[in-house]
């Protein structure tokens, strides 16, 4: 009876790493083999890009900190945020994934943590 739960404890203790859809994902430390789009918040409150492309539809996204301090990245249209996706880094070498369907059009990339204004960037969706 013993040698019976003992892989379940030992797969009870492997982490979870799976992005989960819709934003607000999963912090890990690799960036997905799948994703579409990758965004690093810098040392000097910005991202590391002032543009970024992609193309329409489902989008997989990853947020990675090349910075000591937490950063978030929302995605605004036409002055509004883009509801339910929002990644949060909050320490060097922290990586959060999550996806967002956006149809062709410009987007503003966004930090929201205050007195990081400076950390916007344009995402061009074709």
């Amino acid at each position: 009876m013993r040698k019976a739960f003992k892989p379940l404890i030992a797969l009870s203790l492997l982490p979870i790493t799976a992005a989960c859809g819709g934003g607000g994902g999963e912090s890990t430390d690799t960036i997905p083999a799948d994703t579409n789009l990758v965004v690093t918040a810098t040392n000097a409150i910005a991202f590391d890009k002032t543009d970024y492309s992609v193309a329409a539809g489902e989008i997989a996204v990853a947020y990675q900190n090349d910075s000591p301090i937490r950063h978030t990245l929302i995605v605004i249209e036409d002055g509004e945020k883009v509801p339910d996706f929002k990644l949060v880094v909050n320490k060097k070498g922290d990586v959060d994934t999550g996806s967002i369907t956006l149809a062709a059009g410009t987007y503003t990339l966004f930090c929201d943590v205050p007195g990081h204004t400076n950390m916007k960037a344009t995402l061009t969706v074709e």
